[in-house]
């Protein structure tokens, strides 16, 4: 008679054999994909998707290919952004690419707001939107997306005219948009100049800019205004409108026209499109049953739960639209610190939809043990790793971890049936080594993990064998 380890009869149990593993992204998803909302449809006579993303390929071309130039040069790319060792490197790319170091300098902007390049301290690198430019529409369209939502910084602003002036004209000028947008033809200048005062005005009653009553001046110290025509509301107005449609029309989302009588702006399809996506993501937010715009992004976070990943990326933009970037960053980071294992996965998703502006937060959350597994996720998928792939960059440890995590989102927001079907997921081979391996990450949660698949799973040899290291685990036995 052959001797065998005491491990054995468990490892040759096919009840105890884990089945082939599936992709950690997919494990991650498992509470969410609970509950589907039809996506809405965009208005009648817009234009296919492939033609969209045609479009705005024909817009960001020169920026593409300046793209590619620096990145193929690998080293005088990021000197192309600004300064006087800068000259070099443009002239080289205007001799190459047969431009003007003035296009150049613009298609360079043009690339980085767009995500084709990637700054990283000193380095800029192609980003992924420009390995996938030619075969992703939808990448497309996103990379002309943040192009356009950061028209403002294309043309520099008029010269004297007060920060805040211009501060309060980018705040108006999507009431401007959505003008255009429900018009469906070309609009006069003069009707925007109107709406953009109009919308000027609230802006500053919303802030209370209103003098105190009991306050008098000391004629002594008086001293004449040196901006007498920011004080009177609207004069600097028309040189600021003139300003964002120039810049709107840059970015094509716009075409301005002389007219007979006065200057009139018609929004382009893709203009017409970005439009309607915003306003879309903004109702959706609003429509949800958590209020999601005006929460704070734990009850965000919490009201996005239940819906797919595409409805509740749109939850995450519109949110994000509403508040500075540092702070919501900031915010998602706090919740993902806390103790709901499903609001930390979802935090990073939202993470996800930021983009470039992250990096930098969530880089530094890998020392953090609790954060480590989701930032390297994030950072590898930012990096260009397919999702599906990403989990590679991931030690044993470090997805036995993250298993454990997402095991306890699934025992406190899920079902049974998601519980045992995430045990699928472990990169283990057999139940004895995930038990093992469990055991050996300290998880804090990795007692309740183990007691609710015991109690969960219908096989009573798998059951047993998780209740055996719930109970050694929580008596700190081997």
């Amino acid at each position: 008679m052959t001797s065998r380890k005491p491990d054995e009869p468990l490892a040759r149990n096919s009840r105890l054999r884990l089945v082939r593993p599936r992709a950690l992204a997919t494990a991650r998803r498992a509470v969410t994909n609970r509950r589907t909302r039809p996506a809405p449809r965009p208005p009648e006579g817009t234009p296919p998707r492939a033609e969209l993303a045609h479009q705005a390929r024909h817009v960001l071309a020169d920026a593409v290919r300046i793209a590619r130039w620096a990145a193929v040069e690998r080293g005088p790319e990021a000197a192309l952004r600004a300064g006087a060792e800068a000259a070099p490197a443009q002239e080289r790319a205007a001799a190459a690419l047969d431009l003007t170091p003035g296009q150049v300098r613009a298609g360079w902007d043009r690339a980085r707001l767009a995500g084709l390049v990637e700054l990283h301290g000193d380095t800029a690198r192609p980003g992924w939107r420009l390995h996938a430019w030619d075969r992703d529409d939808s990448a497309v369209l996103r990379g002309w997306v943040a192009l356009f939502d950061a028209w403002s910084l294309v043309h520099p602003a008029p010269e004297g005219v007060a920060p805040s002036a211009v501060a309060e004209v980018v705040e108006a000028v999507p009431q401007v948009l959505s003008l255009l947008q429900l018009s469906q033809g070309p609009v006069l200048v003069p009707v925007l100049l109107d709406l953009l005062g109009q919308r000027v005005e609230e802006l500053r009653e919303e802030r209370c800019e209103v003098p105190v009553a009991n306050q008098t001046p000391d004629p002594a110290s008086a001293t004449p205004d040196p901006a007498p025509e920011a004080a009177s509301g609207t004069d600097g107005l028309p040189a600021l409108l003139d300003w964002a449609l120039e810049g709107l029309a840059a970015v094509g989302a716009l075409t301005l026209d002389p007219g007979a009588d006065a200057r009139h702006a018609t929004l382009t399809p893709l203009g017409n499109w970005a439009v309607w996506v915003k306003l879309e993501q903004i109702c959706v937010a609003a429509q949800s049953p958590a209020g999601n715009i005006e929460q704070s992004a734990e009850d965000m976070l919490r009201g996005c739960a239940r819906l797919t990943p595409g409805p509740a990326r749109a939850e995450y933009r519109a949110w994000l639209a509403a508040r500075t970037l540092s702070s919501a960053v900031a915010e998602l980071l706090a919740v993902a610190r806390g103790e709901d294992a499903l609001l930390r996965g979802l935090a990073f998703e939202a993470l996800r939809v930021v983009g470039a502006p992250a990096e930098a937060e969530v880089r530094a959350t890998v020392a953090e043990p609790s954060l480590r597994p989701y930032a390297l996720l994030w950072l590898a998928e930012y990096e260009g790793a397919d999702p599906d792939d990403a989990q590679e960059v991931l030690t044993r440890e470090e997805a036995t971890w993250l298993w454990v995590d997402t095991a306890a989102a699934v025992a406190d927001h899920g079902e049974s049936e998601l519980l045992v079907r995430h045990l699928e997921s472990a990169v283990q081979g057999t139940v004895p080594a995930l038990l093992d391996e469990v055991r050996a990450v300290g998880h804090p949660r990795t007692v309740q993990v183990l007691v609710a698949l015991a109690a969960a799973h219908p096989d009573p040899a798998l059951s047993k064998a998780v209740r055996r290291a719930a109970f050694q685990v929580h008596t700190g036995g081997a």
